[in-house]
């Protein structure tokens, strides 16, 4: 046993600057594998200029917001391609949002109503000051050049 052995000392580690309570600062770093899963054909869809949703393969009902099965009658339900020409069923002005939005604050959020569609659809609504949106404007979906691969690739402007 060496009673003399220790760790090796290296030039890393963390800044004080608080004593009461510590407060420290240091790099964090992490690749972070993520999987859509039985979602992907949804942000795959918007990669490709897309909206799908699902179709209830038992009483037909059509989700805006994929869903694997119908909470109507609880079948399974199946990849359905959505217009991209709705209507604003209703609206809301956010004047704060998390990071992502910040740029954009204020931002408008729809929620749109397709034909032929049982469920809304949630977006932002761009290109129309907030006291300009009326229930009912027609509007087109819009999709982001480069895909993120998150729902903010979606977008509606007015028709």
């Amino acid at each position: 046993m060496d009673k003399n052995a220790k760790l090796p000392e290296n030039e890393t580690g963390a800044v004080l600057f608080n004593v009461e309570p510590i407060i420290l600062k240091y790099h964090y770093e992490i690749d972070y594998l993520h999987s859509y899963a039985q979602d992907s054909p949804f942000f795959a869809g918007l990669a490709h200029g897309k909206l799908l949703g699902s179709r209830c393969t038992g009483c037909g009902h059509v989700y805006a917001t994929p869903r694997g099965h119908c909470m109507e009658c609880g079948a399974a339900t199946a990849w359905a391609e959505l217009p991209t020409e709705g209507r604003v069923h209703t609206y809301t002005t956010c004047y704060y949002g998390g990071e992502a939005f910040l740029e954009e604050t204020p931002f408008t959020l729809i929620l749109v109503e397709f034909e032929r569609v049982d469920t809304l659809f949630l977006s932002r609504l761009v290109g129309v000051e907030p006291d300009e949106v009326t229930i009912g404007m027609p509007v087109r979906a819009k999709f982001r050049r480069n895909s993120t691969f998150r729902p903010t690739d979606v977008y509606f402007v007015p028709l």
